[in-house]
C-alpha cells in the first residue's frame, strides 16, 4: 500500500509491505522512493513515527542519488530547433544530401540526410558515438587517480537510463547515461567521481559524503548544474 507523511514543508511518499520479519526497516531506492518493510502487527501510526524520525536520513539519501525527472519538453529534429552538446546549446541545420554525416559547424550541429525525417536517428547515434570516446577520455585520469585507493572499475559501459546519471553495480561495472554527453565536462567528471566513490562506499554514508567531498570539492554546482541543464 502507499502512504505519505508530512515532515516539515516537504510530503514523503512511501510503499508499505507487511511481512513476517522482528524489525521495520527503510530502504530509499536509486529512483528515490521508499520503501518500508514492516511486521505483520504494525500500526501505522508506528510506521509513520518511525517514519518521521528517519526522515532527515530519508531526504538526505534522496538528495544523493544521481536522478533526474525529465521536465523539459521534447526536442524536435528540424532546423532551428536548439540541442545540448557538452553543456552548450547550438542550432540544427538539416540539409539533404546522399551521403548521410553529423557535425558541429560553428553554432550549428549541421545534419546531412538523404530524408529528413531520419535526422532524429542520426543525431540520436552521432550523440551516443560522441559519449563512448568523450567518457573514457574523461574517466581515464580520474580511474588513475582512484587507483591510490586500489579501486579500479571493471568496465564502464553507456546505457539508458530514464531517471539515473550513473550507477555503479556490485561487481564495480560503472554504467553512465548517454544522455550525459549534453552536459558540460565538469557535470561528467562528478557523476564518474560519484561512481568512483562507490567502489569504496557502496552506500551514501557520512564516509562516502566526505570521500567525494575530498576528491571534488564543488560536487554541489555540478550537481546542482546538471540537475537544471537537463531536468
Amino acid at each position: 500500500m502507499t502512504e505519505a507523511i508530512q515532515f516539515g514543508s516537504r510530503k514523503i511518499d512511501f510503499r508499505l509491505e507487511y511481512s513476517n520479519r522482528k524489525s521495520l526497516g527503510i530502504t530509499v531506492t536509486p529512483e528515490m522512493n521508499v520503501l518500508v518493510k514492516a511486521p505483520i502487527e504494525t500500526s501505522m501510526e508506528k510506521v509513520k513515527e518511525k517514519l518521521r524520525k528517519k526522515a532527515p536520513w530519508i531526504i538526505k539519501q534522496q538528495s544523493f542519488f544521481l536522478s533526474f525527472q525529465p521536465k523539459t519538453p521534447a526536442r524536435k529534429f528540424i532546423s532551428g530547433e536548439t540541442h545540448l552538446y557538452l553543456g552548450r546549446q547550438y542550432r540544427l541545420k538539416i540539409l539533404s544530401g546522399k551521403t548521410e554525416s553529423v557535425k558541429l559547424k560553428g553554432k550549428f550541429i549541421e545534419v546531412v540526410a538523404a530524408d529528413k525525417s531520419n535526422a532524429k536517428q542520426l543525431v540520436s547515434e552521432w550523440y551516443l558515438q560522441n559519449a563512448k570516446t568523450k567518457f573514457h577520455s574523461i574517466a581515464k585520469p580520474l580511474i588513475e587517480k582512484f587507483r591510490k585507493h586500489k579501486v579500479e572499475p571493471s568496465s564502464i559501459v553507456l546505457r539508458e537510463m530514464p531517471t539515473r546519471w550513473g550507477s555503479c553495480t556490485p561487481n564495480g561495472k560503472i554504467i553512465l547515461n548517454p544522455e550525459l554527453i549534453k552536459a558540460p565536462k565538469g557535470c561528467i567528471e562528478y557523476v564518474i567521481i560519484h561512481e568512483l566513490c562507490h567502489l569504496i562506499h557502496h552506500d551514501h554514508t557520512q564516509k562516502f559524503l566526505d570521500l567525494q567531498t575530498k576528491e571534488v570539492r564543488d560536487w554541489e554546482k555540478w550537481k546542482t548544474k546538471l540537475e537544471k541543464l537537463l531536468a
